[in-house]
């Protein structure tokens, strides 16, 4: 059986929302979850073992890039200190496309993730607005296909 940990930063509630889809398509794919909100871990855990890693965080900001503010400190703690080179992760996050940086956040994300080796296992999740689990669904399936 194989092992995911997500890990995610909600202030509303969308990203959260989405990040429980997730965990229960990968745990019907027969996944053990390990599901934790930002605010109460470290990127220390970036270097347990876990077969893949889903990182989600909404963007907030209109002029710049702005991390849902849980967070902006775990970004920035990923940094050259982290090896994660062999290790595979997908990335997902909420945003507003009315706004100039949309998913801004995501695209961070794989930019820092690349740069400390981690592999991208498929295209990023961008979801405008609220929700919608077949959305979800579906992207998570592609997870799980190319894991």
């Amino acid at each position: 059986m194989s092992n995911a940990l997500i890990v995610y930063g909600s202030t509303t509630g969308n990203t959260e929302s989405v990040a429980d889809t997730i965990s229960t398509d990968l745990s019907n794919a027969n996944y053990t979850i390990k599901k934790i909100n930002v605010s109460d871990v470290g990127v220390d855990i970036l270097n347990e073992a876990f077969d893949l890693y889903l990182l989600g965080s909404s963007t907030w900001g209109e002029d710049e890039i702005e991390f849902q503010e849980d967070f902006a400190p775990f970004y920035e703690n990923m940094n050259g200190d982290l090896n994660l080179s062999g290790k595979k992760f997908a990335v997902f996050g909420c945003g507003d496309s009315s706004y100039e940086h949309f998913c801004g956040a995501v695209d961070a994300l794989e930019e820092r993730l690349a740069k400390l080796g981690a592999t991208l296992v498929c295209e990023s999740l961008r979801i405008d607005g609220e929700p919608e689990e077949s959305e979800i669904n579906e992207w998570t399936q592609d997870v799980i296909n190319a894991a």
